[in-house]
């Protein structure tokens, strides 16, 4: 069987068993991604101390995501537009669509380069960074940005491929990467004696790396998505008109967890260590809610490009069924084992205490969250990003600032701050299931 026959599958195969297919690459390929992020966090926090872990996974790590997740966000345009013309087998458009894609990324990716080595200190001092902390942040910081162009041509790249069906590719890139990056920490950290600064240079090293062979894949290609780089305005516009609420949305999300960030800063560098130890086991069901997004994106996007509606719906019920039973079961196994989990990351007794009441706090919740990411998912697959972007800016990010600012003030306690996730996931998940309904 070709590639063009496998990608057929998506709109014409059975669908519970193409969704798998597709979702389980994706989702190993976020593990791995996690993997990948979660190293430099053990090496540093292990073997240099919790200040570097504050460093590195704290106010750093929040900076850097609003910053790549506008971009990724706005990129997401080119996904939803690169699998409606797949989908619909409009070769030109889909070839225009990945030379513009990919084009937006290497100007992107130097222009983020040049605002985040300039404003790095300057942002971390804004979000209350502890003196002990903000020094290797700021180092931390600066090195990563250094590599931004290596980190968002991986990232799409890789969504060029997943959205005309190829998810094993990116898998097999992030595995050497992640590999990479581990043997490079190691080897920076322990053997060189680099601290953080050994942590950010293994990192941009290796997202080199897994940026080269996502364009070599690409360019390798007899398909309409070979790649070439120039842009092409109207497919630009396109990819902007698309994108732009999702990268306001991403953008939301990251501001809104900074002003989380902020807030858990004032309780300490302990409590910064044990908030950074439980986001690194936290983004496990991240990345199984965000393998399930992407999935149904694109099977929104190519079965919609070809005008299979009733595919669109019963795949998002497929989906949301899939992504329900995961989160129950993720919460049983963290819930259980969270505490021993923990002891990869620290032996310090009281970010460990701290750490797994978060996790206790936090994880019965995740299943109130499915609803956001499946339907957001699939209506952005459409092409409508604008409601998806009102809905979970206001649902997510709006209410949990409310929150901080009227609640934390008259409970300065650490649970006011942890309330205002499940909160807002429920409501949020409301809101898109009336939205998805009606």
């Amino acid at each position: 069987m070709n590639e063009k026959e496998k990608v057929n599958q998506i709109t014409e195969g059975v669908i519970w068993k193409q969704l798998l297919l597709f979702f389980f690459p994706i989702v190993f390929g976020t593990f791995f991604q996690q993997i990948y992020n979660t190293a430099d966090t053990i090496v540093v926090g292990r073997f240099v101390g919790k200040q570097a872990l504050a460093a590195v996974g704290g106010s750093a790590s929040q900076i850097a995501n609003l910053i790549v997740g506008f971009f990724v966000g706005l990129s997401s345009g080119a996904t939803v537009i690169i699998s409606q013309f797949y989908g619909a087998r409009k070769e030109k458009p889909t070839e225009d669509s990945v030379h513009t894609a990919v084009a937006m990324g290497i100007a992107g990716g130097l222009l983020l380069t040049v605002i985040g080595m300039l404003l790095a200190p300057t942002m971390l001092k804004m979000m209350d960074t502890p003196d002990d902390v903000l020094e290797p942040a700021v180092t931390y910081l600066r090195i990563y940005f250094a590599g931004m162009v290596f980190n968002l041509l991986y990232n799409i790249g890789s969504s060029i491929l997943r959205a005309i069906g190829d998810s094993r590719r990116p898998l097999y890139i992030l595995i050497v990467c992640t590999l990479t990056n581990l043997v490079l920490d190691l080897a920076f950290v322990l053997l060189f004696h680099m601290g953080v600064a050994g942590a950010g240079l293994a990192t941009i090293l290796s997202q080199a790396i897994s940026a080269l062979l996502v364009l070599y894949f690409l360019s390798r290609s007899n398909e309409c998505y070979k790649l070439t780089v120039r842009f092409h305005s109207d497919i630009l516009r396109h990819i902007i008109k698309i994108g732009l609420p999702a990268g306001i949305q991403s953008s939301m999300f990251c501001i809104s967890n900074i002003i989380i960030q902020s807030t858990i800063n004032t309780f300490g560098t302990d409590t910064m260590a044990a908030w950074t130890a439980y986001g690194k086991i936290d983004s496990v069901f991240w990345m199984l809610m965000s393998a399930f997004g992407i999935s149904i994106t694109t099977f929104s996007g190519q079965n919609f490009g070809c005008g299979k509606l009733d595919r669109v719906k019963k795949s998002v019920r497929i989906s949301l069924a899939m992504a329900l039973g995961s989160s129950m079961l993720l919460s049983a196994i963290l819930l259980l084992l969270g505490q021993y989990i923990f002891l990869l990351f620290t032996d310090d007794g009281n970010v460990l205490e701290l750490g797994v009441h978060i996790l206790r706090t936090l994880v019965p919740f995740y299943a109130t969250y499915v609803l956001v990411e499946v339907l957001s998912g699939a209506i952005r697959g459409t092409g409508e990003s604008l409601r998806p972007m009102l809905i979970s800016g206001f649902g997510i990010c709006v209410l949990r600032i409310v929150w901080i600012t009227c609640f934390l003030g008259a409970d300065s306690h650490l649970n006011m701050v942890l309330y205002s996730y499940p909160i807002s996931w429920a409501f949020t998940s409301l809101l898109f299931l009336i939205y998805y309904l009606r």
